[in-house]
């Protein structure tokens, strides 16, 4: 095992792998990333499931029987990757039960062209939750204007949910309300609040990477790097401000566990920035960090874990305050960013429909 690993999750940050595959499973490598380095949870997206289809041969045998089956394409698509997800939250089933549901867990995604449809989102919620079938499972849904109330009836119906797609600091204080409110109505409804599990996905390097594009056309490149990681802090010190309260206060009483911060979008994309940068500097308690396999390996190889890194508050306003100063619109920047990660689930989830669809046709 790891020992940098090791003394980041020491820290109270839990490391979650930021990818599924049935090959993964199959070959036993999930196994061995638990048992060697430290992972304690999974995430998927449409672009994962996308990629893992298009790949080897390990979903032929269950796409041949749905052709065989004459099953319609939607229903292919969900028992594929439902599948993964059930056999990934089995895998992970004793790391549940270990921590008492802290993590242990499995996300999958609703359908991405729902994106700006609350009650087709809620539905889509809900069906997927009866289809995985594992209490260790998170549903993940968009932090769209139309999702903030999507996430609440979800949380009111006991079921777990991964806020995704979150990069304003706005948007992220309306999601940890939408949580509250999910709880409040849980309870009222009669749920043990103690079994429903949340994470806030906070997204990092596509800030950096949109942010650094605008510093590059201003000629202000002496900025670039640092906006993704002052902007994940000063989503910290919301995270503390908002669970700080009575109203907090009142559901923690009533056995709620906290919506913990997740850094999203780990993996550097500017091979200039140390490929360790956005998980050495995240390091706080109560935190989720998921990773892709790379980064996870760069961690784990060279990361330097040297304590708290999040409580530098003062230095992330004032990055973002000179950001301001050299003309870098944040409304604009986390507006793009939302718009542009919704699309890419969208044309994610269609290449997975459209390979699954061949694979259909093919196996026929």
């Amino acid at each position: 095992m790891s020992d940098i690993l090791k003394k980041l999750s020491g820290e109270g940050v839990s490391i979650w792998l930021d990818d599924i595959s049935r090959e993964r499973l199959r070959s036993g490598n999930l196994e061995a990333l638990i048992r060697d380095k430290h992972v304690v949870g999974v995430t998927s997206n449409p672009t994962i499931f996308s990629k893992a289809l298009s790949q080897g041969s390990a979903y032929d045998e269950q796409v041949r029987d749905l052709a065989v089956r004459g099953v319609d394409l939607e229903e292919a698509v969900r028992a594929v990757t439902t599948y993964d997800i059930r056999w990934a939250a089995d895998v992970l089933r004793p790391v549940y039960d270990r921590t008492e549901g802290l993590d242990g867990r499995v996300s999958i995604e609703v359908d991405p062209r729902l994106a700006h449809d609350t009650e087709k989102t809620v539905a889509e919620a809900k069906a997927l939750w009866w289809l995985v079938d594992r209490p260790n499972t998170m549903i993940k849904i968009p932090a769209t204007l139309a999702g903030l109330p999507a996430i609440t009836a979800t949380l009111a119906q006991g079921i777990s949910v991964n806020v995704t797609l979150i990069f304003s600091l706005e948007r992220y204080g309306q999601v940890i309300d939408a949580f509250f409110e999910g709880l409040e109505k849980a309870r009222a409804g009669g749920h043990d609040l103690s079994k429903i599990a949340s994470v806030a996905s906070f997204f990092v390097s596509r800030v950096d990477t949109e942010i650094d594009k605008r510093l590059d056309k201003a000629g202000r490149s002496d900025l670039a790097g640092k906006a993704g990681i002052a902007n994940a802090r000063l989503a910290y010190a919301l995270y503390e401000e908002k669970f700080g309260t009575d109203r907090w206060k009142a559901l923690k009483d009533a056995g709620a566990r906290v919506q913990r911060p997740l850094w999203a979008s780990t993996g550097v994309k500017n091979p200039d920035y140390s490929d360790t940068m956005y998980v050495d500097q995240l390091v706080a308690p109560d935190t989720v960090n998921t990773m892709p396999e790379p980064t996870l390996d760069a961690v784990a190889d060279h990361g330097e874990i040297t304590g708290d890194t999040i409580h530098s508050y003062d230095d992330a306003r004032a990055h973002m305050a000179a950001l301001k100063e050299a003309g870098v619109d944040y409304d604009d920047v986390v507006r793009v960013l939302e718009e542009e990660g919704v699309e890419k689930f969208e044309a994610s989830w269609t290449e997975l429909l459209d390979t699954i669809k061949g694979e259909l046709r093919d196996k026929a």
